[in-house]
Parts: C-alpha cells; structure tokens; sequence
C-alpha cells in the first residue's frame, strides 16, 4: 500500500461535500464529492456516515485504502463542515471524526474559515459566505477570531440560497393574490417549475410534490429579475448587500481591522455568480466603512483551504501551497479588477 497522505481535508457544506487526500509537498493524491452533509439536519452520526463514505471513496482513488478499509490515511485529518457553528457542535463533530480515526490527529471547524484560507492572501482576513446559506468569520494577523451563529432567522441571519428562495415565492404570492405589490417574479418563479400559477407552486410545496429545497433555484430567477428593473426584485438584491457587507463591517470593526488592508472574501454560488447589482452594493458599503479593504471574489474551492489548513497543521513548505493551488481553478479576482 502506498504511504499515507499528509491531509485528509474535508469541506462539508449544505449543498455538497469535497472530500481530497494531499501530500505533504502539496500534490494532490485524490479528489472527491458527494452530498451535503448537514449536521444541523442529519445529526452528527449521519453527517460523519456521509463523510465515512466519501473518504473511503477518496481513498481507493488514491491507492489508500488498504485491507483495513480507509483508517489511518493521513497524518492529519482537516474537517471543515457548514453547521459546526458553535462550540459544542465543533466538539461533537471534532469527536465524531477523530473516533473514526482516518488521521492521526483532527481538526474540525467551521467551513468559512476554509474559504478564508482559500481566498485570502495572506492567510488573514474575512470571509462572508453565500451559498444554500449565509456565514461570516474573521482572523486577525495576531491570530484572533470572530464570527456569528449562522444559526437561521433565530440568529439574526438573512440570506442564502435557500431563504432567498422562500423570500421570491413570498414575495410572489403576496403579488399575485393581492396583499402585495405586482411583481415578475410571479410569473418568473410559476415559470421556473412548468406551472402556470404561483398559487400552484405554493400547493406542490404545501403537498411535498416539489420539495422545500429547491425553492433555492429561484434565487438566479431573483437576479434576472432585479436586472430588468423589477422594483421588489432589486429591493430584494439591495437588501442582500447590506446584509453581506453588514456581516463583513462588523467582522473587521471587532478586529479592529477596519483601517487596515484587509482582505474580505467573498464565497459560495450567489456571490460567485457575481451578478453585477449586488457586487456593486456590497463594494460600496464596505469601502465606505473600511476604505483600504480589498474585495475579493475566491474561485478557489474550500477545499483548497481546508486541505492547506491541513498543511499549514503539519508544517509544510511554501512550495506546498503553490503546487495544490495549482491543481484547482484560478485565485480570488479582485472587485471592479
């Protein structure tokens, strides 16, 4: 059997799961995907069963496996997952891996901070992620940290895929049936799903015909929409960029970072999609509150951070960085650049 990797790394996130084994030099032995894993849906035995199968999986890639299955693959098992929010469900699931013992030793945290390390240059800054859902970190250069809940409208969050989706079909229904104001998005979102009616979408919702999740697929509808000047649709982009920058101001200000060369990175598939409103609300607001902040928007997969988090754990090389970076897709571009 060929010797065990380096890094196990993992991003676990709602939508999907990246799952690759690194060596210590930085080349990467093997990459794989699967669902989300969702510990704050599935629990925490079902996420890492989830987990368990990608990293076998991973590991036959790589010639790992071995007689024994894929324990002890690496030296470093690096789990960063969507829902390890707060200290005690970090603690659970840091147990849950570290019980299955694919490394040797295991750190688990929260995926933004992957994103984080994934996108930022200099290893240091904030990251606001916005993908099925919505989550801010932040790490200052003397190694501090910060972040939010990420918990739901019970935290105080607003955004993400799949609560902006819910907000469309509101927002929908409410113009159509007349409680509300008169809006494309009736049309475009009973489109979207072959239905002639939003109050035939609320009914296939309601009756599980449609399920609940892919209401996320009206967020590009949203977009589209707003681009064609739909006042409802481009209320509805304009409160996401407070919410984006509101996330990343408040990050640098409780790092005290807010007159410093920050880097903030900018994740996950609405904020990837780079629709061109929304970038230019987040950009203004957050230049307005930390002027020399530079605005990033990763292309780089978290995994990259999670396996490079890894490295940095096991001590490699620069060298190391440059040549996994090199088996993904291109760095961070700057806003406006």
């Amino acid at each position: 059997m060929t010797a065990p990797a380096a890094v196990l790394a993992v991003d676990g996130g709602n939508s999907k799961t990246d799952v690759a084994l690194v060596a210590i030099d930085g080349t990467l032995l093997a990459w794989t995907r699967g669902p989300g894993s969702r510990p704050q849906e599935v629990g925490v035995d079902e996420c890492v069963a989830i987990l368990a199968d990608l990293v076998t999986e991973v590991a036959d890639l790589a010639g790992l496996a071995g007689p024994a299955g894929p324990a002890g693959v690496a030296e470093h098992t690096a789990a960063y997952l969507a829902g390890a929010d707060l200290p005690v469900e970090q603690q659970q699931l840091q147990r849950a891996v570290h019980a299955r013992r694919w490394g040797r030793h295991t750190q688990v945290g929260n995926d933004t901070f992957a994103l984080l390390r994934a996108g930022a240059p200099h290893r240091w800054g904030v990251a606001v992620v916005c993908g099925a859902g919505i989550n801010c970190v932040g790490l200052a250069p003397d190694g501090r940290t910060t972040g939010f809940p990420s918990l739901g409208r019970i935290s105080g969050d607003w955004g993400g895929g799949i609560f902006l989706g819910d907000e469309v079909l509101w927002w929908a229904v409410r113009g159509e049936d007349g409680r509300g104001e008169r809006t494309s998005l009736q049309e475009a979102a009973a489109a979207r799903f072959g239905l002639r009616t939003v109050a035939e979408l609320t009914e296939a919702v309601h009756l599980g015909r449609l399920p609940a999740d892919r209401l996320a697929e009206l967020t590009p509808i949203l977009f589209a929409v707003a681009g064609r000047g739909d006042p409802v649709a481009r209320r509805l982009v304009n409160r996401l960029a407070e919410e984006v920058a509101g996330l990343a101001v408040v990050t640098l200000q409780r790092l005290g970072l807010t007159r410093e060369p920050a880097d903030v990175v900018l994740g996950g598939g609405v904020l990837t999609a780079r629709d061109p409103a929304l970038m230019a609300g987040v950009e203004e607001r957050i230049t307005a509150a930390a002027p020399l902040a530079r605005i990033l928007v990763t292309t780089v997969p978290p995994i990259v951070g999670a396996a490079l988090l890894g490295l940095d754990r096991c001590g490699a090389e620069p060298a190391a960085e440059t040549r996994l970076r090199g088996g993904f897709s291109e760095p961070a571009e700057a806003v406006g650049g």
